[in-house]
């Protein structure tokens, strides 16, 4: 998979338009961000590319190939939501064997969490969970990953370290990207849209954020 697109999308709450003609196209190597203000659709948009949200129209092609049912069912792509996905019941290590990743190179990756022997989600705090996740995500063997929010509630020692960890990840997979935390998102996207008003837009230049008034650049 090299070459991930989403087109027309038309998605509606009740008779309130929420996405309007929306295209988005991501490819591998090269991070796509999508920032935009909270309530634009960003995390709706990651849905539907999911599957798990179904709009009033969508064309998804993968390599020019339009693909039909829901992307989930493939298992060839992992989301990140924005809510806590793993169950706090179960150990880590069973998280790490079902996702088919090695838990000791992430130890040596995070080495903050090889303090922790055998323990189960709910030990961790909500930040140590987020990097769990991620990295579950990332490492994973999907060929697309969606991360909605990454760097919320994560301690800013380990961002660098995440945004590191997607750099890498990215050259062999489709990496699509939103946080709150734009700087981060501007850092890592090599492509950046802009969601305001139901539309989605591809910037030319950084810059247009100020024309969007979503922020100012310096």
């Amino acid at each position: 998979m090299n070459r991930l697109e989403i087109d027309g999308v038309e998605l509606y709450f009740g008779a309130k338009p929420i996405l309007s003609s929306v295209y988005l196209k991501a490819e591998k190597g090269a991070i796509t961000g999508i920032l935009g203000s909270n309530g634009c659709g960003k995390s709706s948009l990651l849905k539907i590319i999911f599957g798990t949200l179904k709009p009033k129209f969508k064309s998804i092609r993968i390599d020019s190939k339009h693909i039909i049912k829901p992307l989930f069912k493939s298992g060839k792509i992992s989301y990140l939501p924005q809510f806590h996905f793993l169950l706090n019941g179960m150990k880590i290590k069973l998280a790490f064997k079902l996702y088919n990743v090695s838990f000791d190179d992430f130890k040596k990756y995070f080495d903050g969490f090889k303090k922790y022997k055998n323990p189960k989600i709910q030990e961790l705090s909500g930040g140590e969970k987020r990097i769990v996740e991620i990295y579950l995500c990332l490492k994973s063997n999907s060929k697309i990953v969606l991360l909605d929010e990454p760097f919320s509630n994560v301690a800013p020692l380990y961002i660098e370290k995440i945004k590191q960890l997607i750099v890498e990840e990215s050259q062999y997979k489709i990496v699509v990207i939103t946080d709150h935390l734009y700087k981060h998102i501007i850092d890592l996207s090599k492509d950046i849209y802009i969601m305001k008003d139901g539309f989605c837009k591809k910037l030319k230049h950084i810059n247009e954020l100020e024309f969007h008034r979503y922020a100012s650049i310096n």
